[in-house]
Parts: C-alpha cells; sequence; structure tokens
C-alpha cells in the first residue's frame, strides 16, 4: 500500500472489546455442562456477528436473538433459561482496548473512526485509548449505518482526501471492508483470531501495520 494519508478504523473488536466476555459466555456453558472451546466460540460468535448486524443502541431482545443464534451454531439447545443467563451474566461488561492499539502509536498518519455505535463512543474511546483521533463518523448520528456505503461516502467528504487514500480497517468482512473496498478506500481486514485465514489483505495485530504502509 502506498500514498496512505488517512487511516480510519471501525471500533468494536477492532479498537476495543470486552475480553471478560468469552469467560462469562463459558461460565453459563460450564454450568449448564457444556465444554466448547474458546476457539469455537469466538469463530461460531465472530460468524454470527457477520450475519446479524448490531443496532447502534443493544437491548435484551436483541441480544436473546443474537445469543440464540451463537448456541444453534454451537449445536446447543437455547432454552429460555441458558438464554436469560447468557444476558445476565454476560451483557454490558465494560470495552477495553486491544494491547496492539499501542502500536498505532508509530504510526505518523491522522486517525479517524467509522463506526455503527451510539454516541457515547467518542468518549469511551478518548477514556480508553491515548491516541488522538480527529474524526468520529458514528452510525447513530447518520441516517444510516454499516454497510451503507453512504456512511463510507460521509466519512470521505468529512475529511477532504480522494478514497484511493484512505486505509479503513475493521473486523468485519461484510460491515467493514467490502463497503468500503467498493468506494475505492483501500481496505483491510483485522482478524486477530484467525478466524479467515485465506482472506487476501488481513493483518493479525496492529503490530503489522506499520510493515504494510
Amino acid at each position: 500500500m502506498s500514498n496512505i494519508k488517512f487511516i480510519y478504523f471501525d471500533a468494536a473488536n477492532t479498537l476495543i472489546h470486552k475480553p471478560s466476555l468469552w469467560i462469562r459466555f463459558d461460565e453459563v456453558l460450564k454450568k449448564y455442562g457444556y465444554n466448547i472451546s474458546p476457539e469455537l466460540l469466538k469463530t461460531n460468535h465472530k460468524l454470527i456477528s457477520e450475519k446479524i448486524k448490531f443496532p447502534d443502541n443493544t437491548s435484551k431482545d436483541f441480544y436473546n436473538i443474537f445469543n440464540k443464534e451463537v448456541l444453534i451454531s454451537l449445536g446447543i439447545d437455547p432454552n429460555e433459561n441458558i438464554i436469560n443467563d447468557i444476558f445476565n451474566n454476560c451483557t454490558y461488561l465494560p470495552w477495553e482496548k486491544f494491547e496492539d492499539v499501542d502500536y498505532l502509536q508509530d504510526i505518523n498518519i491522522p486517525f479517524g473512526i467509522i463506526s455503527n455505535f451510539n454516541s457515547s463512543l467518542k468518549e469511551k474511546i478518548q477514556k480508553i485509548i491515548n491516541i488522538p483521533f480527529v474524526e468520529f463518523i458514528v452510525s447513530e448520528e447518520q441516517t444510516f449505518s454499516k454497510p451503507d456505503k453512504r456512511l463510507y461516502e460521509y466519512a470521505v467528504h468529512k475529511i477532504n482526501i480522494p478514497p484511493q487514500n484512505i486505509l479503513y480497517i475493521g473486523d468485519s468482512i461484510l460491515l467493514d471492508v467490502e463497503p468500503a473496498k467498493g468506494l475505492g478506500i483501500q481496505a483491510v481486514l483485522i482478524d486477530r483470531d484467525g478466524v479467515y485465514p485465506d482472506y487476501e489483505k488481513r493483518i493479525t495485530s496492529f503490530k503489522e501495520l506499520k510493515f504494510l504502509i
């Protein structure tokens, strides 16, 4: 990649995540006698998140639908008891930055964020990541959300830089990489858990980013 003048990032599961989610989810599964490997749980959770788009503001109804799909993908009966326990044990956990986010400090290019999130995102990011982001494009503040290309068009317009000189990095092929590519933005998948090992343009850590650009 060359001539990158601006880098946009997705937020959730790209810059920030909820590491305690997997521990809490596993606790519930074990309570009901299921021994699922962390790798399989993460992979299926990721694949379901490609299928079911998270709303800007989540609810119990949404999480129950989502977690039901995850359980079915694991071959587990999604009865009411386990669904309620997963919600009570796993929902609204604190966000934390990924450890490899610190490697972004070595890159002397302005950063921004394009995210399906509510308006609290800027405050959350500034509290947990000590790196400046000069633009925050948040779906709740617009009339459209990813993968709608209009969110990306708006992001390009905001910085007045040609799409070919913008890099976008996200953890979803469907919501992040493909729509950005469709506008001529250079796009890369961050795949820390190796869910998509054969995807052409991917990194597994932000440590790799400076060598990519």
